[in-house]
């Protein structure tokens, strides 16, 4: 998955996360779970972009699990 591709899935999640959060009767484990496929994703994109800004093969970066992006301090 390339960067496009990453983009372009976090802009439909990001729209499906909205539509949820503005649904009164929204299923909240569902929206939890878009919510860390998101974070996931952002990291993911982070990871690529911190490879191809240091000349690395970026796609040599790879989701992290939801425990470890879900902890991280922001």
């Amino acid at each position: 998955m390339d960067d496009r591709d990453l983009i372009e899935r976090i802009t439909k999640l990001v729209a499906q996360e909205q539509a949820l959060q503005e649904s009164p009767d929204h299923d909240p484990a569902q929206l939890r779970e878009v919510e860390v496929t998101l974070d996931q994703l952002w990291d993911l994109l982070r990871q690529r972009r911190s490879q191809e800004e240091f000349g690395h093969d970026p796609d040599v970066a790879q989701p992290r699990d939801p425990k470890t992006v879900e902890g991280y301090i922001q």
